[in-house]
């Protein structure tokens, strides 16, 4: 009998039994593992990875995120809202092992709708889509997902919640492609309804039908660098729209030590004749310093310079704490010059702090140039609970020629839960 349970053994290898089997397989090895220890076979081992199979395979599991926001603000912009209590994030994750290739994401995401003087919480479900593998190794994703390749590389600051990227993170509904060879990788994205809203223009992608969406990732990874190219084309093909975004980027990274890397990204587009100004193709880059506390041991530091034409259709608005820094770029033939400065600070499991500096020269007359100042401090209460206390003003300067004027302040306290 015990020799029937190891060929069993074997045969649950290539075959990928269903959790029944795995159910009588796991009491059968159970009753027969002294005969199967004098066999040869390594049941521990097995043991450990049909109870691995049988948890993934036996149900979902749910986890989520809430930011819990107290602002007390002081808006030039806004003067007649400067109190707001509520959530500033709610979202659910529900997901679940198939099998052990395959798996299924779902998140929720909460929308707040006002009613006269009430509100309410309602959610949605804004993300889903399935894993699996497919021959040769390939990684295959479905369903309407997100892609934030400036994310995955590094290439926009950990430190502040609402940084993202120059060009990117989106979700898509659509079919990606994933491989890897030893260094390289290479990722390919196929989709539609990409909801993206960019700072200038008036341009947006959004769920209305209107452009196809390719993206094309390719890269290499050695111990101390990165290196690599992609692609985004937006093709419209709805009568809703009418304008073609093509965007390619080239990024790289050297870890000089494990504590101090250098990295940046460079990107260039080609938009249809009659959007831009005189047919030039706008461009964007950064390049980053990013150095870890592990080195300086009081705070890490990241320095972060940026140029980009204020006619170059990106994501980032560099929006923290509801202040738009990015509100008084203008759209013209002019590139604005931005510096972004952060200071992070980790003093033991519980305590930490931070501050941050952002400048922006709009190379401009008439509008004058974006200063912010953000200072925090942050209690770990338990691993699950966070408090956040934290201060930010944004000076867009007094000309009128610009958008906003004046100052913004805001103080927020943040309770954040993970489960």
């Amino acid at each position: 009998m015990a020799s029937v349970v190891a060929r069993a053994l074997v045969a649950v290898d290539a075959e990928k039994a269903s959790k029944q089997d795995l159910e009588l397989l796991k009491k059968l090895v159970m009753e027969f593992k002294d005969e199967l220890d004098a066999l040869g076979v390594k049941v521990d081992k097995i043991d450990k990875r049909v109870a691995v199979l049988e948890k993934n395979l036996g149900g979902w599991k749910l986890s989520g995120q809430m930011y819990f926001d107290a602002n007390f603000t002081d808006y030039d912009s806004n003067p007649d809202n400067d109190r707001s209590f509520g959530f500033g994030r709610a979202r659910l994750f529900l997901g679940k092992q198939i099998d052990e290739n395959t798996s299924l994401m779902v998140r929720f995401n909460s929308h707040q709708t006002r009613l006269g003087n009430d509100s309410r919480h309602d959610l949605y479900w804004d993300r889903w889509y399935v894993d699996t593998k497919l021959p040769y190794d390939i990684n295959f994703r479905f369903g309407r997902f997100n892609f934030d390749w400036e994310g995955d590389l590094g290439l926009y600051d950990p430190y502040t919640v609402n940084n993202d990227a120059t060009f990117g993170d989106w979700d898509v509904n659509g079919f990606q492609f994933a491989k890897t060879w030893g260094m390289f990788d290479i990722t390919g994205i196929v989709g539609r309804d990409t909801e993206i809203g960019v700072d200038n223009g008036g341009v947006m992608f959004d769920d209305q039908n209107t452009h196809m969406t390719y993206a094309l990732k390719i890269g290499a990874n050695g111990e101390k660098w990165m290196l690599g190219a992609m692609g985004y084309w937006f093709n419209a093909d709805n009568l809703n729209a009418n304008v073609d975004v093509n965007t390619y980027g080239i990024y790289g990274g050297y870890n000089f030590t494990p504590a101090i890397q250098l990295k940046g990204v460079y990107y260039f587009q080609d938009i249809d004749p009659g959007f831009s100004f005189d047919g030039d193709d706008p461009k964007s880059w950064k390049v980053i310093l990013d150095v870890k506390q592990d080195l300086l041991k009081f705070t890490s530091l990241w320095i972060e310079y940026a140029q980009e034409d204020n006619t170059f259709l990106g994501t980032n608005s560099y929006d923290y704490l509801g202040s738009n820094e990015k509100a008084n770029q203008p759209f013209n033939t002019g590139t604005a010059k931005i510096w972004n400065i952060i200071a992070d600070q980790k003093w033991n499991d519980k305590f930490g702090s931070y501050l941050r500096y952002w400048q922006a020269d709009w190379d401009t007359d008439g509008v004058d140039d974006t200063k912010n100042w953000t200072v925090g401090v942050r209690y770990q209460y338990t691993s699950a609970i966070q408090f956040k206390l934290e201060y930010d003003s944004v000076d867009y300067g007094e000309t009128l020629f610009q958008d906003n004027n004046g100052k913004d302040n805001i103080f927020r306290f943040r309770t954040t839960v993970n489960f």
